[in-house]
């Protein structure tokens, strides 16, 4: 009986033990699932990207990897590194969800960008927009544009004094200058710096748009994506009829130019010759 009764004791105590051991290693194995994995977020091709396009803000997505495995090259999700990224050229493809490598894009101001980014026969010219007509700083490269030229016309009457005309149409933006940004301080906003744009043009209509330059005051105008095409106007084609002054406003058009009266006096000096004076 007491033999018995020992074997007992000893079953419990070693069902003790057992049960203890097996809850400290539960707890262990707890506490090591719930240990965090460091991660990093970088930034990833948001849709399939094609070799030579521009990347523009919708192009970069953010990405969760463990930061033990962040490739080489990859920028972490910064606004910084966004920042960077617009406008840089893409090298080679690069599919959707890929990490956006360093060796994969050249940036502008890096040399050769030019020379990569421009086609064949193509030209960059630069031109200076400011906030309204750079549409604020919402312009982006790889957009795509028509460059409005409107001026001034001196000594002309009311209907003919602004006129607004078309210089280029359907060319695409490859660099932009400094970036206007809002001052969200109160009080008085101060005047945004001038805003450049680089356009890619023919030899033609970069000459075309040196010479508007210096005749009035240029406004860009941005395409919708859908109807995007990429491809330059033909150079026989047909310019752009104006837009005058009178035909937006109707007060302008109805102004007539008063009619200028002439008086003529005849001056008589003694002799056969005389001389009319009119003012």
């Amino acid at each position: 009986m007491v033999f018995r009764l020992g074997i007992f004791l000893v079953l419990i105590v070693a069902l003790i033990v057992v049960s203890i051991f097996g809850l400290s290693i539960l707890n262990h194995s707890k506490h090591q699932a719930a240990a965090p994995v460091p991660t990093a977020q970088v930034l990833v091709a948001a849709a399939t990207l094609q070799a030579g396009g521009l990347l523009q803000p919708a192009d970069m997505a953010g990405a969760t990897v463990p930061a033990d495995a962040v490739p080489v090259g990859a920028s972490l999700d910064t606004p910084a590194n966004r920042a960077a990224l617009v406008g840089a050229m893409v090298r080679t493809a690069i599919t959707r969800g890929a990490p956006i490598l360093d060796s994969a894009v050249i940036h502008p101001g890096d040399h050769g960008f030019l020379a990569a980014v421009l086609a064949p026969g193509m030209r960059a010219v630069t031109v200076g927009v400011d906030a309204i007509s750079g549409a604020n700083g919402l312009i982006w490269p790889g957009d795509y544009v028509d460059v409005l030229l409107t001026q001034t016309i001196p000594g002309a009457p009311g209907a003919k004094s602004i006129a607004a005309v078309m210089v280029l149409s359907d060319v695409r933006v490859i660099a932009t200058g400094q970036q206007v940004v809002k001052d969200a301080t109160p009080g008085p906003t101060p005047q945004p710096p001038a805003q450049t744009v680089t356009l890619e043009v023919t030899p033609d209509q970069a000459a075309r748009c040196l010479v508007a330059s210096d005749l009035g005051k240029l406004s860009l105008i941005v395409h919708s994506a859908q109807t995007q095409t990429g491809k330059l106007p033909p150079q026989d084609m047909a310019p752009a009829q104006p837009v005058w002054a009178g035909q937006v406003s109707p007060a302008l058009a109805n102004m007539q130019p008063t009619s200028s009266q002439t008086s003529t006096v005849h001056v008589f000096q003694g002799s056969p010759a005389e001389q009319d004076y009119s003012f």
